[in-house]
Order: structure tokens, then sequence, then C-alpha cells
């Protein structure tokens, strides 16, 4: 029976397929006939390339982008998409593109002018000892051993610093923020007048004079070092240190499956909080399968299906049908309302069988599993200098086991509904990661009987280009006991709800050891 569905599938995907080539030709005729006819349509007709899937996109093509039938067939059943666009939706794609850009500018703005302001920072103090030697060098004193003592303090504070520097502020960017992150903004303005502060000083006080005390000179630029060192200080303070003390728990619930995580959180804005909460979201959440929320739709549309209203009257005037309609709605809502008393008979019946395939589907994956893996043997140093067989890498050796379990493995998933999420490629993938670790058929079959992290799987699958954050305050502005916040994507968006830390009151109570007295109480009826 499973070889006729087989086949039968394999011939309603094929049918399926040259149809909608035809009528993507028919299309495509039609629209040059619009075009010709008529020049002012507002409308389109382009070809799109392969866009970037994001969390099970491709669920809802999954028989265009994907050969279903990998587990049975070789055959690779392909097509051409043509979508048509208004006016509006020009529109937006190139708003977006204008988007991208922008950020991409404020980006490297951003990163430019942290150059520029880390150069002036780290050649200020070198220009303070050279300017006196460039300027009025036959004018300054002689620069003693102690003044000799502070050139190499300053030399390895300047070198402690800029290692500081790098370590705090230069690293890889985790994401595009919407809003500067106010306390860099802070500091790198608090620097900036610092060090023009620094040099209006310098400028009054010592270039006009043309002071001979080199040595002073010195100590004012080891004053300058040592101030920005402090600075460097207060950044760790404001930037690391202050937001590690949890303060807030926010609970993230998934708008679509109503998958839900708490986390706790510090003293951070939304939008660096929305950072933190999309870090954990790609660890911690199972993949977003849109293939497991379409049954309980398909079930709901299956029981309004069955409703049909008739008018025995005829046609009558427009009041009438108004009216009629009426009476029609508010009929199917009350027999929809009767058929839902018997409705979870159905669902219960309809979970037991799916839960039944699922075990025995199951079954027959790890019964092929093993039996596939009995075939495959580790051979050793020894071993291979004496064997004159075929000898295989782990790449070989997963292709030469995967027919065996390709057909209970593609049950399985077309079951659990995950068949989108993995294709031929990534299972030989991983069937090879497995023999080259010696890693057991359990193993292997881990990641395909439990659902795993969004970052299981591979970037077509979860890659987002960009998250909308929507919220009703300033995302600049601090978390707060009760602020709700969302975060958006294409499929789905993530519910964020805010909630303060209570303050916990603790009391102490002393016990006596020496107070554990305890006496044995006998009753006559008792056998002791």
């Amino acid at each position: 029976m499973d070889t006729e569905s087989t086949y039968s599938g394999y011939s309603y995907y094929s049918g399926r397929s040259r149809g909608s080539h035809r009528h993507g030709e028919r299309s495509r005729d039609r629209h040059k006939s619009r075009g010709k006819d008529s020049r002012s349509e507002k409308s389109v007709t382009i070809t799109t390339p392969p866009a970037e899937p994001l969390l099970g996109d491709s669920a809802v093509r999954g028989e265009q982008v994907q050969d279903d039938n990998w587990g049975e067939t070789t055959t690779a059943v392909t097509g051409t998409s043509e979508h048509s666009l208004s006016q509006e939706d020009i529109v937006r794609i190139t708003k977006d593109l204008e988007d991208s850009v922008g950020l991409d500018c404020r980006r490297y703005f951003t990163l430019t002018l942290a150059v520029v302001l880390g150069l002036l920072v780290f050649l200020t103090p070198l220009a303070f000892l050279a300017l006196p030697h460039l300027l009025w060098p036959e004018k300054l004193q002689t620069c003693g051993t102690a003044c000799e003592g502070l050139f190499i303090s300053v030399a390895f504070k300047l070198l402690i610093l800029l290692l500081a520097v790098w370590a705090l502020f230069f690293r890889p960017p985790r994401a595009g923020l919407p809003r500067v992150f106010v306390f860099r903004a802070l500091l790198a303005v608090l620097v900036l007048l610092f060090v023009v502060s620094y040099w209006l000083f310098y400028g009054v006080r010592i270039l006009d004079s043309q002071d001979e005390n080199y040595q002073g000179i010195v100590q004012y630029a080891v004053s300058l070092v040592d101030a920005l060192l402090f600075i460097h200080y207060l950044a760790i303070v404001l930037l690391e240190l202050r937001q590690l003390q949890p303060c807030f728990s926010v609970c993230v619930a998934r708008s679509t499956d109503g998958e839900m995580r708490h986390y706790n959180l510090g003293q951070l804005s939304i939008q660096r909080a929305a950072l933190a909460i999309l870090e954990h979201y790609y660890c911690d959440f199972p993949v977003h399968n849109p293939a497991l929320l379409s049954a309980s739709k398909s079930r709901a549309a299956k029981h309004l299906a069955g409703l049909k209203v008739y008018n025995v009257d005829g046609p009558g005037n427009n009041a009438a049908a108004a009216g009629l309609a009426h009476s029609q709605s508010r009929a199917m809502i009350a027999a929809a309302a009767r058929r839902r008393d018997t409705s979870h008979n159905e669902l219960y019946y309809e979970e037991a069988e799916h839960e039944r395939r699922v075990r025995k589907r199951k079954a027959r994956l790890v019964v092929a599993v093993e039996e596939a893996f009995t075939h495959i043997k580790r051979m050793q140093d020894e071993e291979q200098k004496k064997a004159p067989g075929d000898v295989m890498d782990p790449r070989e050796a997963a292709q030469a086991i995967f027919p065996s379990m390709a057909r209970a493995l593609q049950k399985y998933l077309r079951t659990t509904r995950q068949q989108h999420c993995h294709s031929m490629e990534s299972i030989q993938q991983h069937l090879a990661f497995c023999i080259t670790n010696n890693m057991t058929p359990k193993a292997f079959l881990e990641c395909y009987l439990t659902p795993g992290p969004t970052l299981q799987y591979s970037r077509d699958h979860w890659l987002a280009r960009q998250w909308t954050l929507v919220s009703d305050a300033s995302v600049t502005s601090g978390l707060k006991d009760g602020a709700t916040f969302l975060l958006r994507c294409v499929d789905f968006s993530l519910v964020v709800t805010t909630r303060t830390i209570p303050y916990i009151q603790m009391s102490e109570e002393f016990i006596d050891p020496k107070s554990h007295k305890f006496v044995l109480r006998l009753q006559s009826e008792t056998s002791v």
C-alpha cells in the first residue's frame, strides 16, 4: 500500500508541476497582451530570484522549494515561479532597499567617528610631548631622571589604554539597533569634551607662553592619560557591570504557537533588551514550524465547509436579501455551535490516530537506522594496511547506507511535518558527521525525533534580514514594570512582557542544636 501511494503521489506532483508550467506560460502571454493594450496599468510581472526564507517559510511552498520524494526517487521537479506586483509593492521594496543602504551607511559612519575619536585620544599625549621640541627646542630645560621615568609611565599607560579600548569597543557588532546606544554616545561626548578642554588649556598656558619647564609638560601629559584610564573604567561600569544584576523578569511568547520562555535581565534599554531576547531565542526556542499550525485551521474550515443554507422563497428585494443574508449567517453560526459539541470527539480520535502513526513510523525508523549502522565498522590503523578491500571515507560511507534508511526517515518526517526542515543533503552531512565521530544510531536520530533550537537547522530556515521592534515607549528608555513590546518578523511575532523582580525580605531565626531532644511515647497496645 505504501508503494502505491508513493507512486500516485509522485504522479500528482509531476502533473501539478506541468500544469503550473503551462499556467505560467499562459499568464506570461496574458501579461504581455495586457501591456500592449493599455499602458496605464500600474502593474509589472517580474521573476523573483530565490529569497532568504525565514524560519520555515518554505513550508508554505513546500513542494515548490524542495522535492519531498528524495527518499523514493531522484527525479527533480522544477518550475518557474512568477509573481505579479503592484506599484505599491515595488515602492515598498524600494523603500526596504533604501533602508538597508541607510543602515549600512550609518554603521560605517559610526565606525569612522569611533576611529577618528580614538586616534585623537591616542595622539594627543604624544603631541603634547612632541610640540615643544618642534616649536621652541632651544628654550626647553633639560629633562632629568624623573622626567625620563615619566616617559616610561606614559608609554605603558598608553599601551594598557590601547588594549583596553580594543577589548571593550572594537568588537564585531552583534546587531544593528534602531537607535544609538545612549551610554556609549555620552561617553564619546565626554571624551571629546575632555580632550578639547585639555587642548585649550595646553594652547593657552603652554603654547602661547612657550613654557620652558619640560618636566611639567610631561606631567601634564601623564595626567591626561590617567584621566583617560579613569574614563575607560567608567565605561566598563556603565556598559558591562551595570546590567549584570537581574532586575526584571521578561516573558517571551511566540504569537503563532504560544511557545513561551522566561528570562532575567538587568538594567537595559528596550532595544538592548530586545537584542538579548533575540540572542536567547535562537538558542532556546524550537524552530518555528508553520506546518504544525495548519491542522487546526483545516479542521475549522472542514466544519464550516459542510454547512449549506438554501433559500426556498426565491430572490427578493434588497432589504429582503440583506435580512436573508443576516439570517443565513446566524443559522450557520448556530449550526456550527451545535456541531462544536461533538467536535471534541473528532479532535480526540484525530490526535490519537496521529500519535499512533508517529509511534509506528518512529519504530520503523529506529530499526532501519540501527540496521544501517551495523554495516559500518571503523578500521584501525593496522587493519588499513592489511585490508585490500574497499575503504571508504565518512562521506562515501554515509552515501552507502543512506538509501536503506531514507524511506523510513522520509515517512517519519512527513508524519511529524518536518520534511521542509531537513533536506537530503543536510541529512547525509549529519550522517557523515556521526560516522566520523563514532556516534551511535540514537545520537544520529536525536535531532529528528526531538525538535531542536532554531540554530540547529540550516541558515535557509532561520536567517532573517531584519526584525522590527514595536513599542509604545521610546526604545532608548529603560525597562519598566508592565512594559510590553513586540519583536516582529515575516511569519510571527515575539510578545515580550516585563515584570520587576520583587524585593525579597529575609529574616533570621537561630535554633540551638542542643534543643533537639526527643522522648519515646509508648502505649499499652503497641508491641514494643
